[in-house]
């Protein structure tokens, strides 16, 4: 079958990145997972034989009659065609299972959805999840994964989010030539262990707005960004108080130090 583009389909077929994605989510016999963008069935065939239960979402009617042919008599895998940003994977009533770990080669086109969808937001997380493994534009995994005054300036507010909601490793790297067709850009394995923020906020949608607000312009110092909402000499006097050089950008703070920053001030009365 030819890949199709509206889909960003690229069908990873390299035995050693479908093994390493594998053992990254550290699968027991109990364990239920989702795949989101099965394809032609390379990972799920790999997935099957580790787990008590697989749940596949995949948008392409042809490609889920070929996994249903390719599959066939396989009870412990639960096939829905639809589109993963619609499906609701916390309803018992419609699925045999709720599954508990991903693991997938997602769609690059709709990276930023799905991340949402499955860790949620600041101010609303998604628990549902233990481990998510997921192959993703190495672009998207640097950016996952940076720290503070990454020397790529791949740290920002996705940053910051991620490993606000959970921890965020980096496994390897993959070049194109590992999928059919091979994409224009390399791709990266990462895995994201969800839990409870290491340092709670306190007004957790405050937060999510100071967030966005601060990487707004990454050119401008934070006290610019922020002018909108903090007044310029008090922000100031809130940076020193914690540490922080009043002058720095919003990727020179770290997780803690933007919910330390979150806690120590205030929206005003028309945010």
């Amino acid at each position: 079958m030819a890949p199709l583009k509206r889909f960003g389909q690229h069908w990873l077929r390299c035995e050693q990145t479908l093994d390493t994605i594998v053992r990254t989510a550290q699968l027991s016999p109990s364990d239920v997972v989702l795949e989101i963008g099965a394809g032609t069935g390379n990972l799920t065939a790999k997935l099957l034989p580790l787990v008590k239960g697989l749940v596949v979402v995949e948008i392409d009617r042809q490609l889920c009659a070929k996994l249903r042919r390719k599959f066939a008599g396989v009870e412990h895998l639960h096939l829905i065609e639809g589109d993963i940003l619609r499906t609701d994977l916390t309803d018992s009533s419609a699925l045999p299972y709720l599954p508990h770990k991903v693991v997938a080669n997602i769609p690059y086109n709709i990276t930023g959805l799905i991340l949402e969808k499955l860790l949620g937001t600041i101010a609303c997380p998604t628990r549902q999840w233990q481990t998510i493994v997921l192959l993703v534009q190495k672009e998207v995994g640097d950016r996952l994964t940076a720290k503070p005054q990454d020397k790529h300036k791949a740290y920002g507010a996705l940053s910051v989010r991620a490993q606000y909601l959970a921890e965020c490793e980096y496994i390897c790297e993959v070049p194109p030539r590992a999928f059919y067709p091979p994409p224009q850009v390399t791709s990266a394995v990462v895995r994201l262990t969800p839990r409870p923020p290491l340092h709670p906020a306190c007004d957790p949608r405050w937060f999510q707005q100071l967030l966005s607000l601060g990487f707004s312009n990454r050119r401008k110092m934070l006290y610019n960004n922020l002018d909108c909402v903090i007044e310029r000499s008090h922000l100031s006097q809130i940076l020193q108080s914690l540490g922080i050089n009043p002058q720095a950008r919003a990727e020179e703070l770290s997780v803690a130090q933007w919910v330390a920053l979150a806690n120590s001030t205030s929206p005003p009365t028309h945010v």
